[in-house]
């Protein structure tokens, strides 16, 4: 399972031509899903990412979570994460998780996030999305 965490002041999801998911500050993060993950390393990825310590505090010091800051989250599936780019010049996707699985995983991470941040936006797994930000120093972590 990959994480791609980007720190922002404000993200979206559009679907069509229609906003699905907005949050303000807090993170947008890309979730891949590989064929050999399961929930126990969906949970050792979220309790990652919700202890990060990347918010400044008083001093300027990248010191505080998100839920010191009371961040939101914008949760989008991203198979694209798996992209393998060795062998020629399109890229293939051997070690994403099937479909079943990575929506499985996908949802979960969503549902146990919901259980420790108040706003919680998603896109649609699956769907053609355009997604906008703006990064916050900027700042981006890759968890896997």
């Amino acid at each position: 399972m990959k994480f791609l965490i980007q720190r922002v002041t404000e993200a979206k999801v559009d679907i069509d031509g229609k906003t699905v998911g907005q949050i303000g500050k807090g993170y947008m993060v890309l979730i891949g899903v590989g064929e050999t993950d399961t929930k126990e390393v969906a949970d050792r990825l979220i309790r990652k990412m919700l202890s990060l310590r990347i918010f400044a505090d008083e001093n300027g010091k990248t010191n505080l979570s998100i839920l010191d800051v009371k961040g939101e989250l914008l949760l989008v599936s991203q198979f694209t994460l798996y992209a393998d780019c060795h062998k020629g010049n399109r890229p293939t996707f051997n070690g994403a998780g099937n479909p079943t699985l990575a929506n499985e995983l996908y949802e979960y991470v969503i549902s146990e996030c919901k259980k420790r941040i108040p706003v919680v936006q998603t896109g649609r797994f699956g769907a053609d999305m355009q997604v906008s930000l703006v990064n916050d120093g900027p700042f981006t972590i890759f968890l896997d």
